[in-house]
């Protein structure tokens, strides 16, 4: 069993960055595969980046791509989502969640979403 909490949310200008972390603990997290998803109100939850556990394989939402980056610290047993260039339309509760089969750069988007395990997330709000 792994437990998951996010931390790093708050208020931010457009054009500013932040970065979000997923502590872990449980299980043996080297050997998960982590993803970021984001909930805006009123809309569905959305895929935003995973990073692999074997290879450090990323994916990233065509959204975010670009200006967001995936990156983990086995050490440590966080993964970090490095946010820069925010737009209001970014503004979201973001969550990370962890799965130990899933193969990141193979697995098909919907299967992001059927990940094991989930944090309870941390909000992010950008002021335009």
């Amino acid at each position: 069993q792994v437990q998951l909490v996010e931390s790093g949310g708050g208020l931010v200008q457009a054009g500013g960055s932040l970065r979000l972390s997923c502590a872990a603990s449980g299980g043996t997290f080297s050997r998960y595969s982590v993803g970021w998803f984001r909930q805006a109100p009123g809309k569905e939850r959305e895929f935003v980046a995973a990073i692999g556990w074997s290879d450090g394989a990323t994916y990233y939402s065509d959204s975010v791509k670009g200006r967001f980056t995936i990156s983990r610290d086995n050490a440590k047993t966080t993964v970090y989502l490095q946010m820069n260039s925010l737009k209001p339309e970014d503004t979201a509760v973001y969550y990370c969640a962890a799965d130990s089969s899933l193969r990141v750069g193979v697995a098909r988007l919907n299967d992001y979403y059927d990940m094991d395990y989930w944090g309870k997330g941390t909000l992010v709000t950008v002021s335009s």
